[in-house]
């Protein structure tokens, strides 16, 4: 039972952790964007991988609002499925990040990363909302 009782603190802090870097990126993200471009690169090169940089991590903060809506509101807080899932991709999206972040990884790899651990814990919630609210079924 102990184990079951930490998920719901672990799932809270891996979530807000993957969001500070995730924060910190869009901040800081000059150097990112000149990781991804060539030695010698155009003005207008910069600005479509800024472009598309932006773009990645607001789709990622959009990301968040769904996991935290359904994490506040109560209807996953709960499910240890989701929790497990949630815990693991948000882990691991931190581990990688925090590596994007320092080592200056290309931009293609930052949509790898948001695949796998922001969109599928995010589209996993989004399932147990319509389980939930949809069809008027406990959650898994």
């Amino acid at each position: 039972m102990a184990v079951i009782s930490s998920l719901l603190p672990s799932r809270f802090l891996t979530l807000t952790a993957h969001l500070v870097i995730v924060i910190t990126i869009f901040w800081s993200r000059e150097n990112n964007v000149l990781a991804c471009l060539p030695m010698d690169y155009t003005q207008d090169q910069y600005n479509a991988a800024d472009t598309e940089l932006i773009v990645a991590l607001s789709v990622t903060l959009g990301m968040f609002v769904i996991e935290f809506a359904g994490f506040f509101s109560g209807i996953s807080m709960f499910n240890n499925t989701q929790s497990v899932l949630s815990i693991g991709a948000h882990t691991s999206a931190s581990v990688a990040l925090l590596f994007y972040l320092f080592e200056g990884w290309t931009c293609a790899i930052y949509w790898w990363i948001f695949a796998f651990c922001s969109a599928l814990p995010a589209f996993t919630e989004i399932i147990i909302f319509i389980a939930v609210l949809g069809l008027k079924r406990k959650p898994l």
